[in-house]
């Protein structure tokens, strides 16, 4: 058997961090397996979902590398699959008419719940032998309902949260289309994973509740339904729901928080699932070593700082060739032309020890790609002193003597420098770091200077000796 998963959201928004997660354990699954990742836009939902919200999803999937192996399936563009299916069913008496109107139905729950009983369908419409149905109402246009069997039950063996039992008798006869004649969710997902040989359903275990009344409906087409694990729940690192304080953003928004999608899906990974001690994983060692015997059936917890670590972890050691597209991004958002700096390559190869987050690099970075607008306020009144101004004055006749402007030349000469004024090199370095890059944090000297170049560190340092002069 060739395992099939698929990933099925509605676009009714963004792709947000759970829905990345079924999505990663999906393909991690089929992709262990040597099988198929397939995506399913259940788009029926026409007054919610929208082009943006799919265009959404096309793009979180894409940063995350999370590729489908065939063209993705739109409900909407299957409706008439859905009717011959209905039509088939009706013939089949695995579904029926029901005439009740929207009164009845009220009236109805009305009644139960004042006898305290489970409100749901009273199957007043549902044909049974010798039973007699009531008169057809005239003007009521009627919906169509599964014939969901009266007795027995279904046994789901959850591949993740273990054997899960429901009573038939506590499923009433859920409507499979409604009186205009669309079908409905729980209806288009069963002919879907049908017709797309879905063999392993993994989804948010928001959907157990579903399961039971798809797996009757599977049955009654005489198919044989998926295997099923459902996916615990994110949490807070606090315990509560996840919310946006917690980390519940679209994917897309952890890109313009300078994740990386490797990073991303690393973290996302490890949230329900583990494998020993290990914490960080190549996605090739994810495909090789995910299964849903060691993802847990409680509530996994989304840790900011954990995230922000993983991220810091992969901005460390990625391959430059993963790094450079995502940084360039960033560079460009801000406003930044790369063209007009150092090479992207060694900016990162000096940023990428002391940054978290790809925004922080590029924060970091814009003096090596625009002009100063300014100095740190706190920054310049503790290093831009007049006794520094002298210093960087002596500085630039020294540097631009300088035959070769190397990171090693440059290091030779503030050291020679700082040692031929008694100093340590901090009081020399950090009136630089602030003359050139405006603030007092940089990479190492030598490499900010190197990467700087000569016309702008000159320029530079003259310019703070200009400010320095003219604050006094």
């Amino acid at each position: 058997m060739t395992v099939v998963t698929r990933f099925a959201p509605s676009p009714t928004g963004f792709l947000h961090i759970g829905g990345a997660r079924t999505a990663l354990f999906s393909y991690l699954y089929a992709k262990r397996h040597g099988g198929k990742f397939l995506l399913r836009i259940e788009d029926t939902d026409r007054e919610r979902s929208t082009q943006a919200a799919v265009d959404a999803i096309f793009e979180g999937m894409a940063w995350l590398g999370l590729h489908a192996d065939a063209e993705p399936v739109y409900q909407t563009q299957r409706f008439d699959r859905y009717k011959a299916v209905i039509a088939q069913m009706l013939e089949a008496g695995t579904a029926y008419y029901c005439y009740c109107t929207k009164e009845e139905l009220e009236q109805m729950r009305n009644e139960q719940m004042a006898r305290k009983e489970k409100p749901r369908y009273d199957g007043r419409w549902r044909p049974e032998p010798g039973k007699q149905l009531p008169p057809v109402p005239a003007g009521v246009q009627p919906v169509v309902r599964f014939r969901n069997p009266a007795h027995g039950k279904v046994v789901i063996r959850d591949l993740i949260k273990g054997e899960i039992v429901f009573d038939n008798a506590e499923l009433d006869d859920l409507i499979i289309a409604r009186a205009d004649g669309t079908p409905t969710y729980n209806f288009c997902v069963v002919v879907d994973d049908m017709d797309m040989g879905i063999t392993h359903v993994i989804r948010g275990d928001d959907h157990v509740n579903n399961t039971p009344r798809q797996i009757n409906i599977f049955r009654a087409l005489g198919a044989t339904p998926p295997q099923y694990a459902h996916v615990s729940m994110i949490l807070g690192a606090d315990g509560a729901k996840l919310s946006k304080r917690h980390g519940a953003l679209g994917v897309m928004e952890y890109r313009a928080m300078g994740f990386l999608p490797e990073a991303m899906l690393n973290y996302l990974v490890r949230l329900g699932w583990s494998h020993g001690d290990q914490e960080l994983f190549t996605r090739q060692e994810m495909i090789e070593k995910f299964d849903l015997d060691h993802v847990s059936a409680s509530p996994a917890r989304f840790d900011m700082e954990k995230a922000y670590w993983v991220n810091h972890q992969y901005l460390k050691t990625a391959p430059l060739h993963a790094v450079v597209p995502e940084f360039d991004w960033h560079l460009r958002r801000l406003g930044l032309d790369p063209a007009q700096g150092p090479a992207i390559e060694d900016v990162i190869r000096a940023q990428r020890e002391r940054c978290r987050t790809l925004l922080e690099m590029a924060e970091k970075s814009r003096f090596f790609y625009a002009e100063l607008s300014g100095y740190d306020e706190k920054d310049a009144a503790k290093h831009l002193t007049a006794e520094s101004a002298d210093l960087l004055e002596a500085l630039v006749g020294i540097l631009a003597a300088l035959p070769a402007w190397t990171a090693t030349s440059l290091h030779a000469a503030i050291t020679g420098f700082a040692e031929s004024r008694g100093l340590g090199l901090g009081k020399v370095a950090q009136p630089i770091r602030v003359a050139v890059a405006g603030m007092a944090v940089s990479p190492p000297i030598d490499q900010t200077l190197f990467l700087l170049g000569r016309e702008r560190t000159l320029a530079r340092l003259a310019a703070a000796v200009r400010y320095v002069r003219g604050q006094s």
